[in-house]
């Protein structure tokens, strides 16, 4: 164990800690007292903790609901039904020399107060110090969203691992971001061949998390970002711009099809079909309709609409509609807040009875200012900051961390309900998943205790908590990746700069604007130093060896970006070795993506990556 975990190191840090130099052997407590009443669930899980750690008590940790007539009780569970007024998911722990004594109002809190223990006990062992824990979240609800519908669907083993993490690090809620990647029975031609998740494997997701104490909340796009569907003729019908439209980012252009549902009783009843399929697989009483980035509002069916009420008031009165579906299939709907927020004077006349989602993924988002609109107005809505890990290759971790801090100071201020963290995919999601877990871990740990865990030793929680690596080193490496991209000087917005360089056609020279060589030279020196580590670091836990293959394709992308750069600048770097370095990271892509996710999608990443060198006739394959 590094020196920097021999610190007692809890994530999140609870609210209420006070941990003593006095400690007391536990090893001879081998008896777990829970409660009667608890759920089959929760009883489950304690039975879990017992086969985890019974190792480590030097024999069989027994659990029962009766007092034992001989021997020692590690950790007694109660509920404290008479304390109504009192958080379900807070808990108190104690620990002392007669074991541990864990209680709370509800099972929830029961769950966390155990994953705690948990955390105790694998930092310490049957040596444990005296503890008085007393902790409840900032917010109710603290959420992921993961991206499926940027080309990678997750394999189930894959979501059920990150399930575990995520209940773990007290986690609630969990969203799966939903375009076409649903097996709709009289859609197949939407979903063809990117190998959607089936009712079937909602359901039993749905079961996973909640035994959990997980809410699956369905999310489906249900307004814009519905190009999967558009871009077929069956469909064409619905769009807002049939044959396309002037997108608002890049250079612009016209786009080859629509992306937006035109605002009428067609688009309304084909919602109505999908909902009524889609939305019965989930137990949960939420639903994310998405409804984020209309582009072309107002340049096609709506055209003369919005020149008589505007496209906010036109978009407005589209919501409430869909609002009237989801309240019809008795859920409470969710939608993404951007478009509203064009015009705040109409949050106002937004239906008191949904959720607005206050999204933005840079660190000097304005959510102070954004949050207090829906304060002021009184609209229950959640903060939504970003992993910043897609289009990044490797990370941005200050953005990261000061996008998910930012997000959870303001909406704690401002009465936020909920903390929902995403993870996009852009660009053909060549990220990997490890990239991800900085994020996932800052903002589990920010979203229930803000003041507390701000501070928190990120490098030493990923060790400790994802990783497993008793050499302290796989978390520096993870938290470091993100940091290199800061050498160059060129921070772009919602991208980092290898992604950039990675894609670049190499014909537009304001790419390179702000660049040099000799500082991406020191990046790829860090690369190195960064890759020599992660061959060193040693992850204990089932996919370790994954991760660290992951790892360090992430740098060879990353790699890849800066040389064709430096090739643009006159460096000496032979055509013949980008193209090689091409091939073999493409190779590895495909590898690495299929031991994680569905095939699916691949082809469309792989080939995003082929094009990476397309347009100098020395790169021609």
């Amino acid at each position: 164990m590094s020196t920097r975990q021999k610190k007692l190191l809890l994530c999140p840090v609870p609210q209420k800690l006070k941990v003593s130099e006095k400690t007391h052997d536990l090893r001879e407590h081998r008896r777990i007292k829970i409660a009667p009443e608890f759920s089959p669930s929760l009883k489950r899980h304690f039975i879990a903790f017992a086969d985890r750690f019974a190792e480590r008590f030097k024999g069989e940790l027994q659990v029962s609901a009766s007092t034992p007539c001989n021997g020692s009780i590690l950790v007694e569970a109660v509920l404290n039904p008479d304390d109504k007024k009192s958080d379900s998911q807070k808990y108190i722990l104690s620990i002392g020399r007669k074991g541990i004594r864990l209680s709370a109002t509800g099972e929830a809190g029961i769950f966390y107060g155990l994953q705690t223990i948990a955390q105790i006990i694998e930092q310490c062992g049957t040596l444990i110090p005296e503890i008085e824990i007393e902790d409840c979240p900032d917010f109710p609800v603290r959420g992921v969203m993961l991206d499926i519908s940027r080309d990678k669907v997750p394999k189930m083993e894959t979501l059920f691992q990150l399930v575990d993490l995520m209940a773990s690090l007290k986690i609630n809620h969990i969203e799966l971001y939903t375009e076409h990647t649903f097996a709709f029975s009289a859609h197949e031609i939407v979903w063809r061949n990117s190998s959607p998740m089936t009712a079937r494997e909602i359901i039993e997701l749905d079961l996973y998390c909640r035994d959990r104490f997980i809410s699956l909340t369905p999310n489906l796009n249900s307004f814009g970002h519905f190009d999967r569907w558009l871009k077929h003729p069956e469909y064409k019908h619905f769009a807002e711009c049939p044959d396309g439209y002037s997108a608002p980012w890049g250079e612009g252009g016209q786009t080859k099809h629509g992306s937006t549902l035109k605002p009428d009783k067609e688009s309304l009843k084909l919602l109505e079909s999908l909902y009524e399929e889609f939305l019965p697989n989930f137990s949960s009483p939420l639903f994310n309709v998405g409804c984020d980035e209309t582009w072309e509002i107002g340049q096609g069916w709506s055209a003369d609409l919005c020149k008589e009420k505007g496209k906010t008031k036109v978009y407005l009165d589209h919501l409430i509609e869909i609002n009237k579906l989801v309240r019809k299939n008795k859920r409470k709907m969710m939608f993404w807040a951007d478009i509203i927020l064009h015009e705040p004077k109409y949050v106002p006349s937004l239906p008191p009875d949904l959720i607005a989602l206050n999204w933005g993924y840079e660190a000097n988002h304005p959510y102070e200012k954004e949050t207090e609109i829906f304060k002021n107005s009184g609209i229950p809505f959640y903060v939504c900051p970003g992993t910043s890990s897609w289009n990044s290759l490797t990370g941005r971790t200050e953005n990261c961390i000061g996008n998910l801090l930012n997000a959870a100071e303001n909406g704690k201020k401002n009465g936020a309900e909920g903390f929902l963290n995403t993870d996009w995919g852009d660009g053909g999601h060549h990220q990997y998943l490890p990239i991800s877990y900085l994020g996932f871990l800052a903002g589990a740990a920010y979203s229930w205790s803000f003041e507390k865990s701000r501070g928190i030793d990120l490098q030493g929680a990923l060790d400790i908590f994802v990783f497993r690596d008793g050499s302290g080193t796989l978390g520096k490496v993870a938290y470091e990746l993100g940091k290199v991209n800061e050498e160059t000087g060129v921070l772009p917005a919602n991208l980092g700069v290898f992604n950039r360089l990675l894609f670049w056609d190499m014909t537009d020279k304001k790419t390179l604007e702000g660049l040099d060589a000799a500082k991406l030279l020191k990046c790829l020196k860090r690369f190195d130093e960064l890759a020599e580590a992660n061959i060193s670091s040693k992850p204990e836990i089932p996919d370790g060896q994954l991760v660290k293959s992951e790892l360090l394709n992430s740098m060879a992308m990353a790699r890849l970006g800066i040389n064709k750069a430096l090739y643009a600048l006159g460096e000496k770097i032979e055509a013949s070795r980008l193209k090689k370095d091409l091939l073999n990271v493409i190779s590895r892509h495909e590898e690495l993506w299929l031991a994680r996710n569905r095939i699916g999608g691949l082809h469309e990443s792989s080939n995003r990556l082929r094009s990476a060198l397309v347009n100098k006739p020395e790169f021609q394959f």
